[in-house]
């Protein structure tokens, strides 16, 4: 079920496009759901095809596609790592592999404390800052050595015990 708030939201995502082209606010839709419930699940897939008028394939093509949205619950902290080829030949599976060793977990999972899940992800557009990875689908970091990704580790968990 989506919510008068949901739907609000949606609506001013749709009026943006002519109204034979309203499947173009997908994208948009899909990320209003994940803000709200921190993922998107099939269920959620199926409420943005019926309001969209799509088949709900077609909404989870789009879901499957872009990393940027979860399929799961997530962590507070998402850390997407670029092992995409000019990150590979600049270090990126290294740089994957030693934040999985000071994680203690592998790509894909979630730390027992639910602070981070590591993820392995497709170009981030900033190869010539690799190896790169990106925080929450927010906020890229370049050139992580393993002295940066120490810091950015530390830093985050400092964030959260300040909560």
């Amino acid at each position: 079920m989506i919510s008068d708030a949901t739907k609000a939201r949606f609506d001013k995502e749709v009026a943006k496009y002519p109204a034979d082209q309203k499947q173009s606010a997908v994208m948009a839709c899909l990320a209003i759901v994940q803000q709200e419930q921190g993922f998107v699940g099939a269920d959620s897939e199926r409420l943005v095809a019926d309001y969209l008028g799509m088949a709900p394939i077609a909404v989870h093509e789009v879901t499957t596609f872009y990393n940027m949205y979860n399929q799961r619950p997530v962590a507070k902290f998402k850390l997407n790592v670029c092992t995409n080829l000019p990150c590979q030949l600049r270090e990126g599976q290294r740089t994957l592999h030693y934040i999985e060793s000071k994680l203690g977990i592998k790509m894909g999972e979630t730390t027992p404390d639910g602070l981070f899940t590591l993820q392995q992800s497709e170009c981030l557009g900033a190869c010539a800052d690799s190896p790169v990875m990106l925080v929450n689908d927010r906020a890229m970091c370049s050139f992580m050595s393993e002295e940066k990704i120490d810091q950015l580790l530390d830093g985050l968990r400092a964030e959260v015990s300040k909560s």
